[in-house]
């Protein structure tokens, strides 16, 4: 048990190391010129395109009960997560926003205590969880001693880790019903449906010239195929077999990755600060994740 249990602890650090070379992706994909939204409906659009050739053609769930609890998966994992930090980012400053949005594993956290009587939680979860927390303060505001509070901005990344943190318990709660590709395709199906309000304000114009650029394209496809359509998949697995705060907690080690991403693409300098939360965000995993303590 504790051999397979190990094997998805493994399957969380690589789907997380993915989502964290996902900001790479999107800060190429707007420098060419295509809006958060837009790299958001291309991404999930392609990504449900592509889980139709490997889920089960059922197209709704057995009860209309567990079909809206589907859709609201969709939403809160998918159009709400992504409209509210991508708006955010444009709003407050984006050191604010990686550092927000990793409180998530801890609103998990409170929500599955609240929720669910089988988790517990230990010492070891709680000063891991806070220890790591600290451990993303040092890597995203690398010593700076200024903090920019902007109200709103702010608040919509809390409305992000929320909505994230409702996500992962309505995929615990489906996954014991339901095959876990059906359900992933369900979340993008309702995720692209419900970000469809967004471009009566911005109409959606594809430019094929952009969008047919290799550099552009490839990047698209790392989004839709690696980053949602497969890592959703293992990400709601490591969920029904970890459990959504032991699993969560794992997302703490979404800046690391992309700050070493950062250094190796982007060339950007890493600070003694950023080591020092390194170390904090690993360890602080650590002991979250060991069990009985």
């Amino acid at each position: 048990m504790e051999l397979k249990h190990g094997y998805y602890h493994l399957i969380a650090i690589l789907t997380v190391s993915i989502w964290g070379l996902t900001f790479i992706a999107t800060k190429v994909l707007i420098g060419y010129g295509l809006t958060p939204q837009e790299i958001f409906f291309y991404r999930f659009l392609i990504a449900y395109a592509g889980i139709w050739i490997i889920s089960p053609k059922r197209l709704f769930a057995n009860r209309w009960k567990d079909e809206f609890w589907l859709m609201a998966g969709g939403i809160l994992g998918g159009s709400l997560y992504f409209f509210t930090e991508n708006t955010a980012l444009g709003i407050t400053q984006a050191s604010n926003v990686s550092f927000l949005i990793c409180t998530a594993p801890l609103l998990t956290t409170i929500l599955s205590l609240l929720f669910y009587k089988s988790e517990k939680a230990t010492k070891g979860l709680i000063g891991g969880s806070l220890l790591a927390l600290a451990g993303v303060g040092l890597v995203v505001f690398n010593g700076s001693v200024i903090l920019k509070i902007s109200p709103v901005g702010d608040l919509l990344t809390l409305l992000a880790a929320l909505s994230w943190a409702f996500y992962s318990l309505i995929i615990r709660k489906m996954t014991r019903r339901y095959p876990t590709v059906f359900i992933t395709r369900k979340i993008f199906f309702y995720g692209v449906l419900t970000i469809l309000p967004a471009f009566l304000l911005h109409p959606l114009q594809p430019d094929l010239d952009i969008l047919l650029k290799p550099i552009v394209l490839s990047n698209l496809l790392f989004l839709a195929v690696l980053a949602s359509l497969i890592c959703y998949v293992l990400w709601n697995v490591v969920l029904k077999q970890l459990g959504t705060v032991r699993a969560s907690n794992y997302i703490y080690l979404n800046p690391l990755v992309t700050m070493v991403a950062s250094m190796m693409i982007l060339q950007e300098q890493i600070t003694l600060f950023a080591l020092i939360g390194a170390g904090c965000i690993v360890c602080g995993v650590y002991l979250a994740e060991r069990k009985g303590r």
